[in-house]
């Protein structure tokens, strides 16, 4: 019996939107890696980018456990001595829901040129409206809620 390996005109990518409304940031995270990667289809192929498109909606409403707004931590660095900066995530959250949805996101895709490539079929929004109605993207539940 030969291997299938899945040709790139073979991929089919569909559309899905994900409402992130008191959802875990890492459960929502790995769901979404999952489906940006093509984890979910049978004809998944590790070295092919065979995954679908995925929206976020509500970034600014994902819940966050424990005391991890003011706990952890995003670091950046100018490249300067003494230029490590760090800002609390919830403050991001405030600032930007989208950085630190798709920040998530990118930890839990590898870290290659592929990677890469998936991250743009990632779309994120800070509330509920999205400009991509005409792709008719079909709704994705996940299923753990925060308590």
């Amino acid at each position: 019996m030969r291997t299938y390996s899945p040709k790139s005109a073979d991929v089919v990518e569909n559309w899905h939107v994900v409402d992130a409304t008191d959802v875990v940031l890492g459960r929502l995270a790995s769901q979404v890696a999952t489906l940006i990667r093509g984890k979910h289809k049978p004809t998944f192929a590790p070295h092919l980018d065979c995954g679908d498109y995925v929206i976020v909606i509500n970034a600014a409403d994902v819940a966050l456990t424990g005391a991890k707004t003011t706990g952890k931590i995003k670091y950046r660095h100018s490249g300067f001595i003494g230029g490590l900066r760090g800002v609390p995530i919830g403050e991001l959250l405030e600032k930007d829901p989208r950085r630190v949805v798709e920040g998530a996101v990118r930890g839990m895709l590898p870290h290659t040129k592929l990677g890469r490539a998936q991250m743009s079929k990632l779309k994120v929004y800070a509330g509920a409206e999205h400009p991509h109605a005409a792709q008719k993207p079909k709704p994705f539940t996940i299923s753990q809620v925060a308590q």
